[in-house]
C-alpha cells in the first residue's frame, strides 16, 4: 500500500492541512494519507504546544468520516525529541509492504539538511512538496521530490493561536468540530 506521511504538531490542525491532505489523495497516487502527529518537534518551542493527546484529538475530529485519512500516535511511543528517521525506520520495519513518501512544506523542505540523518531520508523516500508564501523550493540536496501544484491558503496554526489569544473567530480555518472544541475547553487562551 501506498501512503503519504504528513508530520507536523498539528498546533491545531487546520484547513489548510486538509486541503493538502486531500489534493494529493485526489492526485489518486497514495491510498491513504496518515497525519503523524509529533509530540515535541526539536525545532519548534514546546512551550507553545497543546497537550499531545488534545491535538490528537482535534486531528481524528478533524478527518472523522474520511476512512482514506488516518491519524497515528506512532511518535508518543517512541523516544523524544520526535526525528523523522526514528519515525519512518520505525514505521518501515512494522508495515514491510507499505511504501512510504513524505509530504511536507516548502518551509520544512527548506530546513531539511538540519534533519538528524536527513542523507537517509532523502536516499529512501519520495518527498512530495506543498509550497508554502515565501519558501521557494530549492532542491540542493537532489532529493527524490515532486511539486504539488496545491491550493495556497494563508492559514497557520501560528496564526489561528494568535487569532484565539486576541478573542477573535477562527470559525472556517478549522472544522466545525475542532473549533467548538478549542472554545469549549479554551486552548490556547494563554
Amino acid at each position: 500500500m501506498k501512503i503519504g506521511l504528513f508530520f507536523g504538531s498539528f498546533n491545531p490542525i487546520h484547513t489548510g492541512h486538509l486541503i493538502i491532505a486531500n489534493y494529493v489523495l485526489n492526485l489518486m497516487v497514495f491510498e491513504e494519507i496518515w497525519f503523524i502527529v509529533s509530540p515535541q518537534n526539536p525545532f519548534k518551542d514546546n512551550n507553545q504546544l497543546l497537550d499531545e493527546k488534545n491535538r490528537l484529538r482535534l486531528v481524528k475530529k478533524a478527518i472523522s468520516g474520511n476512512d482514506r485519512i488516518k491519524v497515528s500516535n506512532i511518535e508518543f511511543k517512541l523516544s523524544r525529541p520526535s526525528y523523522t528517521i526514528n519515525t519512518l525506520s520505525y514505521l518501515k520495519e512494522k508495515y514491510p509492504d507499505h511504501e512510504f513518501s513524505i509530504i511536507m512544506g516548502s518551509d520544512s523542505f527548506q530546513q531539511l539538511d538540519k534533519w538528524k540523518s536527513f542523507e537517509e531520508i532523502i536516499a529512501n523516500y519520495k518527498i512530495l512538496i506543498y509550497c508554502r508564501p515565501g519558501f521557494n523550493v530549492e532542491n540542493k540536496l537532489n532529493a527524490d521530490t515532486e511539486i504539488l501544484n496545491s491550493p495556497l491558503l494563508g492559514i497557520s496554526s501560528t496564526g489561528v493561536r494568535e487569532l484565539i489569544r486576541n478573542g477573535k473567530s477562527i470559525r472556517y480555518l478549522v472544522p466545525e468540530k475542532v473549533r467548538k472544541e478549542i472554545i469549549e475547553n479554551q486552548y490556547y487562551k494563554k
